[in-house]
């Protein structure tokens, strides 16, 4: 009987290989930086096979370091940052340009040409999402219209788009798998949210050639075989990250929710069989779908800076040495001392979405240290999250879904007992975190380990909360209401300038 699982998690920061047991814990674990280029304010690219290197690296190294023999691997999951564009050769296989990253605003004026076009309740109905550069769409026309010789070649055939997962793939299987998940697809703009296929009267709003795109497939089915280190294993599960870390997070029903922490802060609710369309401004999408299902839901708040904050406060501030050091120092004082940082550092997401905001420091005094500004920057990542929740809360009253009662969280910041005991209180609700704070790379082996039997069931693939955290609210309603309001003050005077 087979023993293991192999997780491939390619991040915005980072692309990491975990080998999980059966019972969802690590045996090894590798990772590897993916370097961040900024050619211009606003802009973020990535080398594709810088990506890739990361990630095969991260997957050679985990499976060396395990001293497992590679036939007691059942399958591999994929897990990826999503929105992320790459184009490359049909026949070379090398990148056309540098990846798109989904943080990249460049294209803001397509976006707002779109908008003064009345197109925005056309591809929400379509496609469940608003008209934000965040989605690849866009991206993908912006590379066809500015990279010279782009579109000749796109009308040609010769060139391919994927998001990572695509091309991740189609490298791992050395060009013969050329697919994409409904999760990954469903954050295009191209795709239709009710058939799972791509939209056609999206492909001619944005000129996209069809021919570009790759087969959109299930979540959980076996793709093709990779071949490592001499062993060939099975290519059986994909999601994008957070919908694989609401799968991973056991939320396969209706109002069951996660939020996870990680460069941004991605909470979902799932919502079943139907699309619910926000009347909040949160975005519809496909949740992980198995093979032979119909198709699921789920309604999701992004934010787009949320442990980057941390990052922020380290690299740029030197406020910290180290993202751990965030929790100390913001202990050292019993609140923020009425400092409300707003990190708008690549506009506001979710439920604002103001590509024009900037990021700000309000409320200084003279008596404002180093400790107050870095717990502000911590709140600021669970006032985002609560305004987001509370969005989500609305939408589904709206539909008569119920309410959200509690909130599974995972990701890196998850692991700051401080700003989880502070979302606890600034929502009201309460929160859990199990053992290990993998969900994403956990959802996206699930998904693996049931196309190929490995699980029989989803609820077979529940991580057990024993040894994890539960925060439960401890603030008075009216503390809590004082911060809320000065908050929200807050994001008003970064709006506005």
């Amino acid at each position: 009987m087979k023993k293991y699982i192999l997780a491939l998690d390619e991040g915005t920061t980072s692309a990491r290989a975990i080998l999980f047991d059966r019972e969802g814990h690590t045996v090894a674990m590798a990772r590897h930086e993916v370097p961040q280029i900024y050619p211009h304010a606003g802009w973020v690219e990535q080398d594709p096979m810088a990506i890739y290197a990361a990630q095969y690296a991260s997957m050679t190294e985990c499976l060396a370091g395990s001293g497992i023999d590679l036939s007691d691997i059942a399958a591999v999951g994929l897990t990826n940052q999503r929105e992320t564009v790459v184009v490359w050769d049909r026949y070379s296989g090398r990148p056309y340009c540098n990846a798109i990253v989904w943080q990249c605003r460049r294209t803001a004026d397509i976006c707002a040409e779109l908008e003064a076009n009345g197109y925005a309740e056309l591809i929400r109905e379509r496609t469940g999402l608003r008209i934000d550069p965040y989605f690849s769409g866009t991206k993908l026309k912006w590379i066809l219209d500015h990279v010279e010789g782009a579109r000749e070649k796109a009308e040609a055939g010769e060139l391919l788009f994927g998001t990572v997962d695509t091309w991740i793939t189609w490298k791992l299987t050395e060009g013969r798998v050329f697919i994409t998940d409904v999760t990954n697809a469903s954050r295009t703009m191209l795709m239709n949210l009710r058939t799972g296929d791509w939209d056609d009267t999206m492909l001619k709003l944005l000129d996209i050639p069809r021919s570009m795109l790759p087969e959109i497939r299930s979540s959980s089915e076996v793709y093709g075989e990779i071949t490592v280190m001499g062993a060939s294993l099975p290519l059986a599960g994909m999601a994008g990250d957070q919908q694989a870390a609401l799968f991973g997070q056991g939320c396969f029903e209706r109002g069951e929710a996660k939020n996870t922490y990680g460069t941004g802060c991605f909470l979902l609710t799932h919502t079943g069989d139907e699309p619910v369309m926000s009347v909040s401004d949160l975005l519809t999408t496909v949740a992980a779908t198995r093979k032979g299902e119909t198709l699921r839901y789920a309604l999701e708040g992004s934010v787009f800076v949320g442990g980057a904050v941390v990052q922020w406060l380290r690299d740029e501030m030197k406020l910290i040495n180290d993202s751990c050091d965030s929790e100390y120092f913001a202990s050292k004082v019993p609140d923020s001392g009425g400092v409300y940082v707003v990190p708008a550092f690549t506009g506001l997401g979710a439920p604002y979405w103001d590509m024009s905001a900037r990021g700000s420091i309000l409320g200084l005094t003279r008596g404002t240290g180093r400790n107050h500004i870095i717990r502000a920057a911590l709140e600021a990542v669970a006032y985002q999250t609560e305004d987001v929740l509370a969005a989500m809360q609305a939408d589904m009253a709206a539909f008569g879904a119920g309410s959200i009662t509690s909130l599974k969280v995972d990701g890196g910041a998850s692991e700051n007992r401080l700003l989880m005991q502070f979302q606890s209180d600034i929502s009201g609700i309460p929160v859990t975190r199990p053992a290990t704070a993998e969900a994403t790379a956990w959802g996206a082996a699930a998904l693996a380990g049931l196309a190929v039997g490995f699980f029989a069931s989803p609820a077979d693939t529940l991580i057990s909360l024993e040894g994890g955290f539960a925060y439960t609210p401890d603030m008075d309603a009216g503390k809590r209401d004082e911060l809320l309001k000065g908050w929200h003050r807050a994001v008003n005077a970064c709006r506005a300038f």
